[in-house]
């Protein structure tokens, strides 16, 4: 049994969506989120600067002593994951690879699609790591810019005729092209799983990267005899802009009232 925390960064808020199924799957952990919603979104930044950021975001956790770090971010996991891992002295986790063995056991018509940041769909890593799992399937990505701001101003519901028009628009290549399964590959997507569920069809399986990267998370501390051994767990967050904006939003992303302190943190110090 091992009671240290578990961290986990994302470039806003929508790690937190992880940070609800660590919750869920392991509630006896302690979580320790770090959104750097200062510099929100990081899916139109240059490969150099999502690494300078990444890097950052590592050194201001490595300081609670944590032993796994999920990186509830797609575009920082398509991108600087293995400089990341190899930098590490936790075990790090990122998105890909989870989403990926899910979409490809859900499949039945071997069309899969993708939707992520622009960063993450250059990157081609999900492309690449479904090429390793299985070469025949089919995979259509496509980038989706606007999803991560809309859901960063609460602009995620059915009804809402801006994200509903955008949804439309982006997606209708992939009602196209057939695909009977879809990955959200961006932890701020699963915000938009009734939207993106109601263009697509009741016939197209959502796939959450956040959910698979949890419970990959699980399975690592589990396979290691690394879970806590205690009642109930918390959780701390930490911010790079105001706590009180993190704190209005929090609760769209958890589910509940973020159900612990926020602090903002001055990232730049950990450069």
């Amino acid at each position: 049994m091992n009671p240290r925390p578990i961290g986990v960064f994302d470039s806003g808020l929508g790690g937190l969506t992880a940070v609800r199924q660590l919750r869920r799957l392991m509630p006896s952990e302690n979580i320790i989120y770090f959104g750097d919603t200062a510099r929100v979104p990081y899916g139109n930044r240059s490969r150099e600067t999502l690494l300078q950021y990444a890097r950052q975001d590592m050194r201001f956790l490595s300081g609670f002593d944590l032993k796994a770090v999920v990186i509830a971010c797609g575009t920082v996991s398509t991108n600087c994951l293995e400089e990341l891992q190899s930098e590490s002295a936790a075990p790090v986790i990122g998105v890909v690879e989870p989403a990926v063995r899910q979409a490809a056991a859900l499949t039945g018509s071997r069309r899969i699609g993708l939707v992520a940041t622009r960063a993450s769909v250059a990157s081609g890593a999900y492309e690449r790591a479904f090429r390793r799992l299985d070469p025949s399937l089919d995979v259509h990505a496509l980038a989706c810019p606007l999803f991560v701001p809309l859901v960063e101003e609460g602009r995620c519901h059915p009804g809402d005729v801006v994200i509903e028009t955008v949804a439309r628009e982006y997606l209708s290549p992939l009602k196209e092209a057939g695909v009977d399964t879809l990955v959200l590959g961006c932890t701020h997507y699963p915000l938009l799983s009734e939207v993106i569920g109601g263009v697509m069809g009741p016939s197209v399986s959502l796939v959450d990267v956040g959910a698979e990267a949890a419970r990959a998370c699980r399975d690592l501390l589990a396979e290691r005899d690394a879970l806590a051994d205690r009642e109930n767990g918390g959780a701390r967050f930490y911010t790079s802009d105001r706590a009180v904006n993190f704190q209005r939003l929090a609760s769209l992303f958890l589910g509940k009232e973020a159900g612990g302190a926020v602090e903002q943190v001055d990232i730049s110090r950990y450069g």
